[in-house]
Parts: structure tokens; C-alpha cells; sequence
């Protein structure tokens, strides 16, 4: 099975207002999710803000320090780990990427106001492309929607 891999551009709204849409699109697929980032701080930031995203909602989620890792719908990590066995994975926050195989899909989450991030992300694509994964490019539009450009 060819894994799906997606590279969101973030360029008019930031992660914190990207990420949850895309986590609630997950779960309401009933899949499973682990959410890669570049730093612990970065993971304790985004377990805060997901139990206080949207006033009338939150994600279900949890992170090695919570315990019963096997059974949370959303795991934040900032290591390779993948202990609820996800269908998907979201590296965000410049993130190293893991093996991607046995996952349904992958997301890069990318700021395009960060050079490096974005020339990370080229490098990122080119080895998704040549390991033989489906890719598709999506960029963020003024609204906080997704284009599809590649």
C-alpha cells in the first residue's frame, strides 16, 4: 500500500488555526493520529492548545506524559514513536522525518515565511517522490483555506 504524503503551506494563518481543522478531518475518518514536532516545547504547546482551540470544542488527545498512549485517539510527540499505531502522521514545526511506511497518509505542515522550513520541505518532497509515495501540494489560501497546487 503507497502511503499518501501532503504538504500543507501555511502562509496567511498560522499552525495553531490550521492544525485543528485537519486533526477534526482525521477523526472524523476515524483515524487514528500522531502529531511530530520539532521540540518538546513546541509538543507541550500544542497539548495546551488543543484542549482550548474553538470555545465550543477540543480534541481528544494525549502525549507520553499522560500515560495509555495505545489508546489516544491524537498522540503529540516530539520523537519518531508510534504508540497508538496511527493511519496518519503530521510532522509539523519543522519536524525530522520518520519512516513513513505503514502509515495511510503523512502531512507536512510548513510556515512559508520560514526559508529554511520551506527548503525543507522542497527536500522533503523530492525524497517522498523518489521513495515512490503519492504527493500532492496543497498552499493556504487568504481565508484559511487549501488550494491544491501540485
Amino acid at each position: 500500500m503507497s502511503v499518501d504524503v501532503v504538504f500543507y503551506h501555511l502562509l496567511h494563518k498560522p499552525l495553531e488555526a490550521a492544525l485543528p481543522q485537519l486533526l477534526l478531518k482525521c477523526l472524523d475518518r476515524d483515524w487514528k493520529v500522531v502529531v511530530q514536532t520539532g521540540s518538546q516545547e513546541r509538543c507541550d504547546a500544542l497539548d495546551a492548545h488543543l484542549w482550548t482551540f474553538s470555545d465550543d470544542s477540543f480534541l481528544p488527545h494525549g502525549t507520553k506524559a499522560d500515560g495509555h498512549a495505545e489508546f489516544q485517539p491524537i498522540y503529540l510527540t516530539c520523537e519518531d514513536d508510534n504508540p497508538n499505531q496511527a493511519d496518519v502522521r503530521f510532522l509539523v514545526d519543522r519536524a525530522v522525518t520518520p519512516s513513513l511506511h505503514g502509515y495511510q497518509r503523512a502531512i507536512y505542515m510548513f510556515d512559508g515565511r520560514d526559508e529554511e522550513a520551506v527548503a525543507e520541505a522542497r527536500q522533503n518532497w523530492k525524497s517522498a517522490k523518489s521513495e515512490g509515495f503519492n504527493v500532492t501540494y496543497w498552499q493556504q489560501t487568504e481565508n484559511g483555506g487549501w488550494d491544491q497546487k501540485a
